[in-house]
């Protein structure tokens, strides 16, 4: 008898140890000057940070179908760069459209944290620079990707702005954390863009633009699959929740400096901090489909 409850507590311990039937496996590797994360042995998305980019990116940013639902860039907005964070008109500096010598935002240190279970931790560290200037901002990065469903792929972008000097933000649409869809899943290639209280589209009574939102999200049809990508604001971020610049051609972003609280211009204190905190799930299927308002209510609970 006491061996066979020796047996039945040392299987107990390994069925808890051991991960869930069906747990995805998200691991990453440093290759250069980019992380690459797969999900299941299978590209989720590189983490991008060369010296002769205009800031660190994600892409591509693969769905679960292993097309990417972002796009990388094009003719007319060449600094839509898929996914990413930046910032324009920043103490006379541009960290955000394209020409190095306007701003840039510079990796200095990116580290893989957590690799080869369950989710992939990496860590990034930027200074924003220009030629001529001091720098005013230095970042810190926190990324967590996971994958909560076979159907579902989630980064979250945690981030934390530290002021070098006294910074001055003018009014700019571009501005923060940013998405740019892939051309057949975007409004004009026949998907949906829809916030949290069901507004469709970019313009018009029913239309996104300047709305503030917890959330978007974006989907649309390809080769009879259907899938997209939501960005969310977390409660505790400063504005929230942000109104949103959106475009029917693809491109959507929670924007706050497009609408600034204080006239024309957003100041900070040498020594301020700010932090703000973003969700994106990468998944199958509509909005309903992928229970985003639910996965929202998660999210929002998280300190």
């Amino acid at each position: 008898m006491e061996n066979l409850n020796k047996l039945f507590f040392t299987g107990l311990i390994c069925l808890i140890s051991w991960p869930l039937v069906g747990q995805s496996k998200v691991s990453a590797v440093k290759v250069g000057s980019r992380i690459e994360v797969s999900i299941d042995n299978r590209l989720f998305t590189h983490y991008q940070f060369a010296d002769d980019e205009k800031y660190p990116l994600f892409f591509p940013v693969n769905g679960p179908s292993g097309f990417s639902v972002t796009s990388m860039r094009n003719s007319l907005y060449p600094h839509h760069s898929s996914l990413f964070f930046g910032c324009d008109r920043v103490n006379g500096g541009n960290y955000w459209q394209q020409g190095l010598d306007r701003g840039q935002i510079r990796t200095l240190r990116a580290e893989i944290i957590e690799s080869g279970d369950d989710k992939v931790v990496i860590e990034n560290e930027c200074i924003w620079t220009r030629p001529g200037a001091l720098s005013p901002i230095r970042d810190y990065r926190t990324i967590t990707i996971t994958a909560p469903s076979k159907e579902m792929y989630q980064i979250d972008f945690d981030v934390t702005l530290e002021m070098l000097m006294d910074v001055s933000i003018q009014k700019t649409n571009h501005s923060f954390f940013s998405g740019r869809m892939a051309p057949d899943l975007s409004v004009t290639g026949g998907g949906t863009m829809v916030n949290a209280e069901g507004d469709q589209g970019e313009k018009g009574d029913s239309g996104t633009f300047g709305k503030r939102s917890p959330w978007m999200d974006c989907y649309g049809e390809r080769q009879g699959l259907t899938e997209g990508m939501a960005i969310m604001q977390h409660p505790s971020n400063m504005w929230y929740p942000s109104p949103w610049f959106t475009r029917d051609y693809g491109f959507f972003s929670p924007t706050p400096m497009y609408w600034p609280e204080n006239d024309e211009t957003t100041q900070f204190k040498k020594g301020d901090t700010l932090t703000l905190r973003y969700r994106v799930l990468v998944h199958s299927g509509d909005t309903k489909q992928a229970a985003i308002a639910q996965e929202f209510k998660l999210y929002s609970k998280q300190n």
